[in-house]
């Protein structure tokens, strides 16, 4: 697997602005320490908001965190689940990704460790998916239409379906949030590692037990610059028509 440097084309379709904003878009670790004003986290939230939900069901609900002994609060654990990480598939290089790299990703992910008390501002997308309506005249004509091989996979699958459903609901809004955080100047980055501890966090921040956690997402204004992204070459990644 090989990397290259993305650079926006100033002739793609959409025009310069958005192509440069997702081509500049690094995951940003090291951030100030001053305070990201609530109306521009009120933009954040807007543009996740106005992400795609599945159904139009709309059952997000966004904690956020900007109060400093919450913050305090939450670095010990953040400490814990990020230090499980690096013992674990954060202690080896992607494949294709030297190894001087790296170590300067490992170097953000330290340092954002270890000033996360210092995070302006933390963003925790949630989703509550609904139970679903089904009555046997349904679930008879759907397996009719699924064919019987089709819906007895279908059956033993329903815990992956559940997790793709609810994330398709979740994680649009929240690349909506990054992008929006980019076009704003902010520096932001997602992550999932809460999730090693996600009943200690949802304890300390008052989350409902039946609410799921989808990402954890500091934000804060940058300390470092913006530049372009390294991704694999897109003919490297293209299937057309078939595999």
């Amino acid at each position: 697997m090989t990397m290259e440097t993305v650079q926006a084309d100033p002739s793609a379709l959409g025009g310069p602005a958005l192509f440069d904003t997702m081509s500049t878009m690094r995951a940003m670790r090291r951030l100030k320490p001053d305070a990201v004003p609530d109306e521009t986290i009120d933009q954040l939230i807007q543009a996740a908001v106005w992400g795609p939900s599945g159904g139009n069901m709309q059952c997000y609900e966004y904690v956020v965190v900007t109060d400093r002994e919450v913050m305090a609060r939450l670095a010990p654990l953040w400490k814990r689940c990020v230090d499980s990480y690096l013992a674990t598939t954060g202690k080896y290089a992607p494949e294709g990704m030297d190894e001087a790299a790296y170590g300067r990703m490992v170097a953000a992910i330290e340092y954002q460790r270890d000033h996360f008390a210092d995070t302006p501002a933390l963003i925790i997308p949630c989703y509550r998916f609904p139970a679903p309506r089904l009555d046997e005249e349904g679930l008879i004509a759907s397996a009719q239409a699924l064919g019987p091989e089709a819906s007895e996979r279908m059956m033993t699958s329903q815990t992956r379906f559940q997790a793709l459903a609810e994330g398709s609901c979740v994680y649009p809004g929240v690349q909506n949030l990054l992008l929006a955080a980019r076009g704003l100047g902010l520096a932001a980055n997602i992550t999932i590692w809460h999730l090693f501890l996600e009943q200690e966090w949802k304890q300390e921040l008052g989350i409902p037990e039946d609410m799921a956690t989808f990402a954890a997402v500091p934000v804060g204004w940058p300390q470092g610059n913006f530049g372009p992204v390294r991704r694999r070459p897109v003919a490297d990644v293209i299937h057309r028509n078939r595999w």
